[in-house]
């Protein structure tokens, strides 16, 4: 299996319009970051998690050909809002896209993108299947998925063991009950939007004694904000076991 990170940004944190501050003038291609999204591929199987404002880029920037499967962590813009730009899959391989994702969320998809949803439906418009994620294991085309239960402050998200991955983005909280799911893991990846505590994010301190508890062979940092600085600056001191992810990066698992 592997995994491309094809974002590991947020919208949160210091706006990149117009901005002079050192991480929207770095030339280091690794502080460029576009909002968290990331791909699975397995055995001739595409599976993307989130599709935000930048899917359509990342995408095209991944070579993406085919897609089989949207696992949704929760229904915040900067992880639905280029769900519209699934049609193109539709066009290449013509047939709808499977979307996972808990009741909750489905309901935010069917408001957001209502057009999709209508009963007299303007040609052309997306075409998706929504399937629903209840906190069990679920399986997406031969491959099983353990959905993990944490906290984005109060909202209740999905992060997602698969195989020896576990995948956890926005969040701050994760109980005793649900780490069980994730030990033994592998490789793990994780957000940290910046040093300083945040209402709704770990920040970095939070995320080195999460991985410390948890003990994957490798941790990956997602879902940085320009507020955690320079990736040069904030790489220097991590763990042996843990390193800050970046746009393009690839695993194997």
């Amino acid at each position: 299996m592997k995994l491309t990170f094809l974002g590991t940004g947020t919208s949160q944190g210091i706006p990149v319009i117009a901005c002079q501050c050192p991480v929207c003038l770095s030339s280091d291609s690794r502080d460029k970051r576009l909002r968290t999204a990331a791909l699975i591929e397995a055995d001739g199987i595409n599976i993307a998690i989130d599709a935000g404002p930048d899917f359509r880029q990342q995408m095209l920037t991944a070579g993406v050909k085919s897609l089989d499967a949207i696992l949704v962590t929760h229904e915040h813009r900067d992880h639905i809002a280029g769900i519209d730009d699934v049609r193109a899959f539709n066009w290449v391989l013509k047939r709808p896209m499977d979307i996972w994702a808990e009741e909750r969320v489905q309901d935010a998809l069917r408001a957001e993108f209502a057009y999709i949803f209508a009963e007299m439906k303007y040609p052309g418009v997306p075409e998706v299947n929504l399937h629903s994620i209840d906190g069990y294991p679920f399986d997406v085309h031969g491959h099983k998925i353990i959905p993990i239960r944490a906290y984005h402050h109060k909202l209740p998200v999905y992060g997602f063991r698969i195989g020896d991955l576990t995948y956890i983005t926005d969040a701050n909280f994760i109980s005793e009950e649900e780490k069980e799911k994730i030990y033994g893991t592998k490789y793990l990846v994780i957000n940290a939007l910046r040093m300083q505590k945040h209402l709704s994010h770990f920040s970095l301190p939070e995320v080195l004694r999460l991985v410390a508890e948890l003990s994957p062979k490798r941790a990956y940092i997602t879902h940085v904000s320009h507020q955690m600085g320079l990736y040069k600056d904030i790489a220097v001191g991590l763990p042996d076991n843990v390193c800050f992810a970046y746009d393009g990066l690839t695993i194997d698992f």
